[in-house]
């Protein structure tokens, strides 16, 4: 069995006041992925870091205060890599994973881009370099009998299904055409939308809801975190949930974990 949660805390110390070490202490993972950590680990409490139990890893952003994925686990590391071997993105804070036994698991945190902006443009020259690593890596991990996991918050809605109000969202970063086909052409390069599989024909479940008006009480929000697993993981999945905060008060980030089992 093996359990992995992925969530965007938005600030690592931030949610750690808030609830997230609670949350952290009552989780049956096994590997938790961390993004928009938005600190440099030398600036994480031990508590924070590495809590009890957990080995922690983290690839901070050069631009301080800014992205930042780490991953919690609770066997140590065979290694560690940071980036995925473009020049621009390796200090970034967006991409890192982990060897465990028999997977790689990555923690991802992908550009959320504005539409008409350079932030637009990052998004897609990151999207552009990032796909052709992820066939290599499936490549790769498969030939030592390995399986791969990434994890995270890919910024983009890929089905209607994926946001409440898909409609007037047309136009904007996160739900634009060319977005979804690359989203399409992820999964059909040999690795699946873990949740969608289990869930084929629901609304979401969504991950992420504005703090601004009424979003997360209305549930409007957007299913952008995903769990990405090549097949023989992902056929072994057998339960994916959002663990979506009971009220707006208990919530410790915009975004809500992702945890999916993956039996044997």
């Amino acid at each position: 069995m093996l359990t992995v949660s992925t969530v965007n805390v938005n600030g690592l110390r931030a949610a750690a006041k808030k609830g997230y070490l609670e949350w952290l202490a009552t989780s049956s993972a096994d590997v938790v992925c961390l993004q928009e950590v938005r600190a440099e680990p030398s600036e994480l409490a031990a508590e924070v870091h590495s809590p009890p139990g957990w080995y922690g890893v983290y690839a901070p952003s050069s631009l301080k205060g800014r992205a930042g994925v780490g991953v919690l686990s609770r066997v140590e590391p065979t290694s560690v890599r940071v980036g995925f071997g473009t020049a621009e993105f390796e200090s970034s804070g967006r991409y890192l994973e982990i060897e465990l036994p028999g997977v790689v698991v990555a923690s991802l945190y992908l550009p959320s881009g504005d539409v008409g902006t350079e932030k637009q443009d990052e998004k897609d020259r990151f999207m552009a370099a990032f796909l052709p690593y992820l066939v290599s890596l499936r490549e790769k991990a498969a030939v030592s009998g390995r399986e791969v996991l990434v994890c995270g918050d890919w910024n983009i809605a890929h089905q209607q299904a994926d946001l409440k109000n898909w409609k007037t969202n047309q136009k904007e970063s996160g739900f634009l055409p060319y977005e979804r086909e690359w989203m399409t052409s992820v999964f059909a390069s040999g690795y699946n939308d873990v949740m969608r599989a289990l869930h084929p024909d629901v609304v979401g479940p969504y991950s992420w809801w504005s703090y601004r008006g009424k979003a997360f009480d209305n549930d409007s929000g957007w299913r952008i975190d995903y769990q990405v697993a090549t097949d023989g993981l992902a056929g072994r999945a057998r339960t994916a949930v959002v663990e979506r905060a009971a009220t707006y008060a208990e919530r410790w980030s915009d975004h809500a974990p992702v945890t999916v089992v993956y039996g044997d």
